[in-house]
């Protein structure tokens, strides 16, 4: 991977962008983009980059912003912070980790989960948010209250990290790869001359009400959609192995099921072995549980397709991808892309 592109990675990495509150990642994706194509917003929050907009067959390149979070909902007199979640929380991981919250008046204020003997194992069953709270060093509530009020986005303190040269481990790998793929992807498309239009999103909100899929899909109306995500590995100690094996390091993971055009997946396929790239499967029977999902619905029906990054501790401060499987990756949709000719027919079944 270049340079210039892991820089942009771990920037988007590092920056606050809970699901309600993504305006600081998409200004950068902005900015980036902007370089090497049109750029656009819309009410949701989505940031769009655009290639060949005068082309009447219409690829979008979803690939969402959002991280999952918590939310401030209460502050007691002691100074101890109470919270919802903000997306797909696990509690088992939340006591004793560091946490920051973004405070009303621009200032972050850093925490602890902490907890209570009982969840030593004195009281059994199983934990929720709302067992635990966060103590950030304040004795006084009023004092805290200075800094911080209720509905102010938590997130996990974990600062992007590069391990044994290939392993990139931060928060929000989910799916601030997403964002940044489409990103890439646009970028070697710049240079090639298409056939088709591109319209690459920066999602918002896909870990709570995937408002931003909906707005894309419905405002762009596309001719075919890519979900760019993530997925959950199979290959660490204790993992289910009576499913689909995915594993970091052999190919990005295609889905198949009902939500999935198989003629779309069979261009992907074609890129693929063009590239003589490894492909993985997972099962999506009945829905993706990502952007394709709206996608799908909007407009007048858009046929999708779901390509996701292998991902170990999903929803976890230490969420870990590979830099070769986001390349491999980017690599495949500028193949699938750069070979559509616009007079693709996407209907599975002919008349």
């Amino acid at each position: 991977m270049e340079k210039s592109s892991l820089d942009f990675l771990l920037k988007l990495l590092s920056t606050p962008s809970p699901s309600g509150s993504e305006s600081r990642l998409q200004r950068i994706w902005l900015d980036y983009v902007k370089k090497f194509a049109m750029v656009n917003t819309d009410h949701s929050g989505n940031a769009i980059g655009i290639l060949n907009p005068e082309a009447p067959f219409k690829v979008l390149l979803a690939g969402h912003s959002d991280e999952i979070g918590l939310m401030v909902n209460r502050i007691d007199d002691r100074g101890f912070v109470y919270f919802n979640q903000s997306g797909g929380i696990n509690p088992y991981l939340l006591p004793g980790l560091k946490v920051e919250i973004l405070g009303y008046k621009g200032t972050t204020v850093r925490g602890v989960i902490g907890f209570n003997r009982k969840l030593y194992g004195e009281g059994g069953g199983k934990p929720k948010c709302e067992d635990y709270f966060i103590d950030c060093g304040f004795s006084k509530g009023e004092d805290l209250k200075k800094l911080v009020r209720v509905g102010d986005y938590i997130l996990y303190h974990s600062d992007p990290e590069i391990l044994n040269n290939d392993r990139v481990v931060c928060k929000g790998l989910d799916n601030k790869t997403g964002s940044f793929i489409v990103a890439e992807t646009l970028k070697k498309l710049s240079k090639k001359k298409l056939k088709v239009g591109v319209y690459a999103v920066s999602t918002t909100g896909e870990e709570t009400n995937m408002r931003g899929a909906h707005c894309a899909g419905a405002v762009i109306k596309p001719s075919m959609g890519i979900a760019c995500d993530v997925t959950f590995n199979t290959d660490t100690p204790g993992e289910e192995t009576n499913r689909a094996e995915v594993f970091l390091d052999k190919g990005p993971a295609l889905s198949v099921g009902s939500p999935i055009n198989v003629k779309i997946n069979e261009l992907i396929e074609k890129a693929a072995k063009k590239l003589k790239m490894p492909i993985q499967f997972e099962l999506t029977p009945s829905r993706t549980s990502t952007d394709a999902d709206k996608i799908m619905f909007s407009g007048e029906g858009v046929p999708v397709s779901l390509l996701s990054l292998p991902l170990r501790y999903m929803h976890s401060p230490v969420e870990m991808g590979s830099l070769n499987d986001i390349q491999q990756i980017i690599d495949l949709l500028v193949e699938t892309i750069a070979s559509l000719t616009g007079k693709e027919d996407l209907r599975p079944v002919l008349p």
